[in-house]
């Protein structure tokens, strides 16, 4: 798709990180404006918060939200997306709103379930870079979803970063890879940062020198629209320290592990899928 349109009154479900990254980012971009937003959450502070700093509306109660929004966006855990359901489906026009779930693991098919077939419903799957408008998500579309659906989940979350659109089977991939994948890559940081310790290295520098490292080979992927693999080659020299460190990576099966721990998250959403 790649072009904006219009989203119109937009209500978010839950008032958490990622509701105020999607705000923050639709402000910032100019593709809605505060009065055009509003959301709803039970704790005081965090209505009080999104008044005070965005100027938008905010409500205590979820049926008042939703009436009379061309979407809303449920930013709730999964855990509670069924009893949030079951509050709003009375009062939700269903011939007028979209609904946008980033609830992971939660299929179109159980949503549509609790609001009536008809619902129109996109699922995303976004990740937390998006605080900071660097954000990789994925939309899907239900059985009841338009084209102009999407086009407004791709507005609003292009809003703080990429889109892709994908089949829905491959959402629960897309939550083990891109969902949970900057906790991997704070992993890596985190043992990088480690050995700069053992090695002399104080806090400090380990720090910046390892999220510039990371930073750096992130955009330098970008920039040469080249595999990793022809990047990682172009920096390991034969006998060199490089190839010293990704031997050790080999022979430690660094590479088996992480396959198996994004395996594992992806089996942990299927699982969030079935309830």
């Amino acid at each position: 798709m790649n072009h904006r349109v219009s989203l119109g009154e937009v209500g978010f479900i839950g008032a958490g990180n990622m509701a105020e990254a999607l705000v923050g980012g639709m402000l910032e971009a100019g593709v809605a404006e505060a009065g055009a937003l509003a959301a709803s959450d039970m704790r005081p502070e965090r209505r009080r918060h999104f008044t005070e700093k965005y100027n938008i509306a905010a409500y205590d109660d979820n049926r008042a939200l939703v009436r009379n929004r061309d979407m809303v966006v449920l930013c709730v855990k999964p855990q509670q997306v069924d009893s949030v359901l079951e509050e709003i489906a009375a009062v939700l026009d269903k011939s007028r709103t979209t609904i946008l779930s980033i609830a992971a693991g939660i299929p179109t098919a159980r949503i549509e379930h609790r609001l009536g077939e008809d619902a129109r419903v996109v699922r995303a799957m976004p990740n937390t870079p998006a605080l900071i408008r660097q954000g990789a998500a994925a939309i899907c579309a239900g059985k009841s979803a338009t084209d102009s659906d999407m086009a407004r989940a791709e507005t609003l979350l292009g809003a703080v970063g990429i889109v892709v659109t994908v089949k829905e089977e491959l959402m629960n991939a897309v939550t083990a890879v891109s969902g949970s994948g900057p906790a991997y890559v704070f992993y890596l940081m985190e043992a990088m940062i480690d050995a700069a310790r053992q090695m002399g290295m104080d806090d400090e520098v380990a720090r910046r020198l390892v999220v510039q490292t990371v930073k750096g080979a992130g955009m330098l992927c970008e920039a040469r629209n080249c595999s990793p693999e022809e990047l990682r080659a172009a920096v390991t020299s034969k006998g060199g320290t490089t190839a010293a460190a990704l031997l050790a990576l080999s022979e430690g099966k660094v590479i088996q592990h992480l396959m198996a721990a994004i395996k594992a998250a992806h089996r942990r959403a299927e699982e969030l899928a079935r309830g």
